[in-house]
Order: C-alpha cells, then structure tokens, then sequence
C-alpha cells in the first residue's frame, strides 16, 4: 500500500457517522476517480466536506464500495477527532494537507514541518 497524491481527485458520498464512507464512484466532469488516481489499496490524503462539518485526514481506496477509510484524522470540525457526518451529500476529495506540506518560505528556504523521533 502506497501513499498516492494526485491532482483533481473528486467524488460524493453520503454516508453518515464515523465509520468508512460509501463513495458513489463518479467524478464530476473534469475531475478524476478515487479508482482511477489514487487506485485500490492505496493511502491518500482526503478532505470530507459537508456544510458546516469537515474532515482531513488519511485513508485508504478500496474498490469495494468503492469506499474511503479514515484512518488517521489530521484535522477537522470536531476538535481533529473522526466527525459524526450528518445526512446529505458530502463532497470527498484528495488534498495536500498544509501540516504535511514542505514548501519554501519567502526567503527561500526549505520548511518541514517534523513531528515525533527524527533521525
């Protein structure tokens, strides 16, 4: 399992609670599949979206469903903690979260953003 970013990854669900959302396996028009970009069994970063609730974090593609785990809450409107989604369309997407981009500053250095034990 590999951990796969791509560009203008877009679906819908409309799954409710905290558990692994249902995807409805299209994309809008200009946009790609889960299936199609990120691929059976891998990890990506995702956003879920909802009215006011939201989500960022890791999960894992499974063609099954198709679906999206959430393992892993980076942030969201739930104090970072899985959110509770309440009925309705929610929009499901890849991201880049800002707490684990690396980019270059004004003055042109390199920043890291590092967490835990750096060897």
């Amino acid at each position: 399992m590999a951990l796969v970013l791509a560009d203008r990854v877009r679906d819908t669900t409309t799954t409710t609670g905290t558990g692994t959302v249902t995807l409805s396996g299209t994309a809008p028009t200009g946009y790609q599949t889960f299936g199609a970009a990120i691929g059976n069994g891998n990890t990506t970063y995702y956003t879920i979206a909802g009215g006011s609730q939201w989500e960022v974090g890791i999960g894992t593609y499974s063609s099954t469903g198709p679906s999206l785990s959430r393992d892993t809450v980076l942030a969201s409107s739930n104090s970072d903690s899985l959110v509770p989604f309440s009925a309705g369309t929610k929009l499901v997407f890849v991201t880049y979260p800002a707490e684990k981009s690396v980019n270059y500053d004004a003055a042109g250095n390199v920043n890291i953003n590092i967490t835990g034990n750096a060897a």
